[in-house]
C-alpha cells in the first residue's frame, strides 16, 4: 500500500519535520531533528507551536528560491502568460495518470494527528503552557486542515472527509473511509473547521509580527471558501459538477444515491455559502483599514506604502497584510527581487489584463470621453490610467533609484525595452508587458538568489472584494456596506469612485478578452462584471485568478472558440526598438522568435512556430474544471482491485483509463 493513497496516519508520518523548534516564531523553512519521543511529544506549548508552524511552507503560498514566487502563480490564465501553455488549455494533452495526483492525504494526516492527539489533552487540561497560546496553536491546526481541504475542493470537488487517525491493518477501513462526500458537504466541513479556528485563534498573531495565522486570517479564508462554493454551485447548477445535477457521478454509488442537501435544495446551499462569506468578509473589512496609496512609485526618498508593501522586507507594519512570510538574508532567501528587476522570469501581463484597467476618470478605455491615449507605446498605455496600472506596469526608460547599489550584482538602473526575443526565462519578456509589483529598490536584494523580501499570504483588501461579490450574487444588488467597500478600493486606486458611471459606460461585447465577462458561456450583467473587474485589477499577480475563473465557470467559451494570449502592440511604432534578427517570424521557421503580424499586430508569444501545441490558441474542455483521479486510487479502493468496482468515482468527463484525456465534456 502506497503512502499517498493511505488515509491513515502512522505516528511517524505525523512527526516529519516538526520537532526541535521550541522557540520558532518565524514563517521560515525548517530543518529539525527527525527523532521524536512519543511519550513526551505534543504535551506543551512550544511543541504545539513548532508542529503547526512547520506546516506553513508546505501548505501556504510563498516565494520559492528560483521562481517568480507568488507573483507568478497567475501564469497560464487570461491575466498572465508564460512561455509554455498548460495542458489544461490543450484538450487531449491533460491525461489521467496511473499514480499520484491530487488524491493525496499526506497533509491531512499531519493535521489529523495533531488534532486527535492534542484536543483530548486540552479538554482534560493536560497541556503545559499559557492557556491562550495553547488554544491559539490548536486553532492554527484547524485552520491548516481547512486550508488543505480547500485545495482538495478546488481540484477535485467531492472528497472524503477524514477527521480521525485510523488503523491501517484492515483494507476495509480504507475503502469505507475513501467514500467521497458531496462537494458542498466538504465545503461545510471546511467552514466548520474555520469556525473552530476563529473561536480559538487570537485576534492578533501571537508573535506580534503577523507571521502566524490570526483570527482575521481564518475569517478571510472563510469568506473565500464561502464565496467559492456559493458561486460554483450557482454556475454549475444542474450539471454533473454539483450534487444531484444531471450526470453527477456520485449518484451511481449506493451511499450517495439518495443524497439530500442539508438546507433542502441547491438554492438553499448557494444562499448559505454566500451568507457565510458576507459575514466573515465584513468581520475583516470593518476592522482593517486599507493601506494608503500616495500615487508615487517608490524610490529611495519617496515611499508609497501601497507600492512598497508588496516588496518590503518587514511587512508587519502594513495594516492590510494579515499574514506574510519572512525570509532571512543568511538563512532562507529567494530570487524574486532579481526577477522583478529584470523580466519577471518570463511571466508577462496579457493585453487582456492591461486593457481591463479603467482610466482614472472611471471610464473603460473604449468609452466616449475616456481620454485613452492608445497603446502605440507602453508610456501611452500607462498615462491617465487606474493608479494601480500606473504603479505596477513597467515602462521602458523608467529609472530605478536604488540604495546600496554597490551591494548587488543583478540590478537594473533603467528599465530597458522588453527583450521579447530571448529564450532564457531569466531574460525573456514574454508579452512585452512586465510588472513592478513587489519590486525592491535596495541593491542588497539584487544578488543572485539572495533576495529576502517578504511574501504576502493573506491581504485584507480581498475581504472587501469578497463581500461585494457575495452580496451581489446573493441579492442581485449591492447594499450600503458593499458600496462603501467598492468606493474605498477605487479611491485608494486613485480612480473616480463612481462605479455606477463605469457600469453605465461598459460595453460587454468589447470586454470579451476578459474571461470573467462570461459564466457558462454567457455574458454576466455589467454590474457583476465590473465587480469581477475590480477584483481582477486589485489582486493582479496575487495567485487567485484560476480559482476565480473556475468558480465563475468562465472558460466554457473556450470549448468552441479558442482565445489567443496577446501582449503589447509589437507591430506598431515599438517595432523600431528591435533589430531585424530580434523580429524574425514565420510559422515554419526554427529561427522565429516573435509572432507573425498577419496573426495580430499584438505580440502572440505562444504562436511563434506552428509546431507548438499552443499555435492554434487557447482551448478548453468542460472536464478540465476538475482534475482527474489517478487509476491506482480506484484499484486501492476496490475489494477486488478492479477499477470499476471502486467505492470512489471518477470526475465528470474523465475516463478510468490511464493515459487518456477527457471525453464527453
Amino acid at each position: 500500500m502506497k503512502f499517498k493513497h493511505k488515509i491513515f496516519n502512522i505516528f511517524q508520518l505525523g512527526l516529519v519535520s516538526v520537532f526541535g523548534l521550541t522557540s520558532c516564531n518565524k514563517y521560515l523553512d525548517i530543518d529539525p531533528p527527525s527523532q521524536i519521543i512519543p511519550e513526551v511529544y505534543l504535551t506543551e506549548e512550544s511543541q504545539l507551536a513548532a508542529y503547526t508552524i512547520a506546516r506553513y511552507p508546505d501548505l501556504l503560498p510563498s516565494h520559492g528560491a528560483w521562481s517568480f514566487g507568488t507573483f507568478g502563480i497567475d501564469g497560464n490564465t487570461d491575466n498572465m502568460a508564460v512561455p509554455n501553455l498548460d495542458n489544461r488549455f490543450i484538450p487531449g494533452q491533460w491525461r489521467v495518470e496511473s499514480t499520484g495526483g491530487d488524491w493525496d492525504f499526506s497533509n491531512i494526516y499531519q493535521m489529523n494527528y495533531f488534532i486527535n492527539t492534542v484536543v483530548p489533552k486540552w479538554k482534560e487540561k493536560k497541556l503545559l503552557g499559557d492557556a491562550s497560546n495553547v488554544e491559539h496553536y490548536i486553532g492554527e491546526a484547524y485552520f491548516l486542515r481547512a486550508y488543505v481541504y480547500f485545495t482538495k475542493l478546488q481540484a477535485l470537488g467531492d472528497f472524503p472527509i477524514i477527521k480521525n487517525v485510523m488503523s491501517d491493518k484492515d483494507k476495509n477501513i480504507l475503502i469505507e473511509a475513501s467514500k467521497r462526500s458531496p462537494r458542498n458537504e466538504v465545503a461545510r466541513f471546511i467552514l466548520s473547521d474555520l469556525d473552530s479556528a476563529i473561536t480559538l485563534l487570537k485576534t492578533n498573531s501571537p508573535d506580534g509580527k503577523k507571521q502566524r495565522i490570526s483570527q482575521q486570517v481564518a475569517q478571510l479564508l472563510k469568506s473565500r471558501v464561502g464565496l467559492f462554493e456559493g458561486t460554483w454551485l450557482k454556475y454549475f447548477k444542474g450539471t454533473a459538477f454539483v450534487p444531484k445535477g444531471a450526470g453527477w457521478p456520485g449518484a451511481s454509488k449506493d451511499y450517495l444515491s439518495s443524497y439530500a442537501f442539508p438546507s433542502g435544495s441547491i438554492d438553499g446551499e448557494i444562499d448559505f455559502f454566500l451568507s457565510e462569506s458576507m459575514k466573515a468578509a465584513a468581520a475583516v473589512a470593518d476592522a482593517v483599514t486599507l493601506v494608503t496609496n500616495t500615487g508615487i512609485i517608490e524610490s529611495a526618498n519617496n515611499e508609497n506604502p501601497y507600492f512598497s508593501m508588496f516588496g518590503a522586507v518587514d511587512m508587519s507594519g502594513y495594516s492590510e497584510v494579515l499574514l506574510w512570510r519572512q525570509y532571512n538574508q543568511n538563512l532562507v532567501t529567494h530570487n524574486v527581487p532579481v526577477y522583478q528587476q529584470r523580466s519577471n522570469y518570463a511571466v508577462g501581463l496579457t493585453r487582456s489584463m492591461v486593457e481591463s484597467f479603467l482610466m482614472k476618470n472611471g471610464l473603460p478605455i473604449y468609452a466616449s470621453g475616456s481620454g485613452y491615449h492608445g497603446d502605440d507605446y507602453i508610456a501611452n498605455v500607462r498615462q491617465d490610467r487606474d493608479g494601480r496600472l500606473q504603479l505596477f506596469l513597467k515602462e521602458p526608460g523608467q529609472k530605478n533609484v536604488l540604495i546600496n547599489v554597490g551591494a548587488g550584482t543583478h540590478y537594473t538602473l533603467v528599465e530597458p525595452n522588453p527583450s521579447i526575443w530571448e529564450t532564457d526565462r531569466e531574460r525573456r519578456y514574454t508579452t512585452g508587458y512586465a510588472i513592478r509589483k513587489g519590486i525592491s529598490y535596495d541593491g542588497l536584494q539584487t544578488n543572485n538568489g539572495a533576495g529576502y523580501t517578504g511574501s504576502i499570504t493573506f491581504r485584507a483588501s480581498e475581504a472587501y472584494l469578497n463581500y461585494m461579490e457575495a452580496c451581489y450574487e446573493k441579492n442581485g444588488s449591492l447594499d450600503g456596506k458593499a458600496e462603501s467597500y467598492w468606493r474605498a478600493i477605487r479611491t485608494r486606486a486613485q480612480v473616480d469612485p463612481d462605479f455606477n458611471a463605469t457600469i453605465a459606460a461598459t460595453n460587454m461585447s468589447l470586454e470579451k478578452k476578459d474571461w470573467g465577462v462570461y459564466s457558462a458561456g454567457q455574458f454576466v450583467s455589467p454590474t457583476l462584471y465590473n465587480i469581477r473587474r475590480e477584483r481582477r485589477n486589485e489582486l493582479m499577480a496575487e495567485g487567485l485568478r484560476l480559482m476565480d475563473l473556475k468558480r465563475w465557470r468562465a472558460m466554457d467559451q473556450l470549448i468552441t472558440t479558442p482565445d489567443h494570449y496577446e501582449g503589447f502592440k509589437l507591430w506598431g511604432p515599438m517595432k523600431e526598438w528591435y533589430t531585424e534578427s530580434q523580429l524574425k517570424y514565420g510559422a515554419t521557421s526554427d529561427q522565429s522568435v516573435v509572432s507573425d503580424p498577419a496573426l495580430s499586430i499584438y505580440l502572440r508569444p505562444l504562436e511563434v512556430r506552428s509546431n507548438a501545441l499552443s499555435y492554434a490558441g487557447i482551448k478548453f474542455a468542460l472536464a478540465h474544471y476538475l482534475s482527474p483521479i489517478a487509476i491506482e486510487h480506484f484499484q486501492l479502493t476496490s475489494t477486488d482491485g478492479q477499477v470499476e468496482n471502486a467505492v470512489i468515482y471518477q470526475n465528470p468527463g474523465w475516463p478510468l483509463v490511464a493515459g487518456n484525456g477527457a471525453t464527453g465534456y
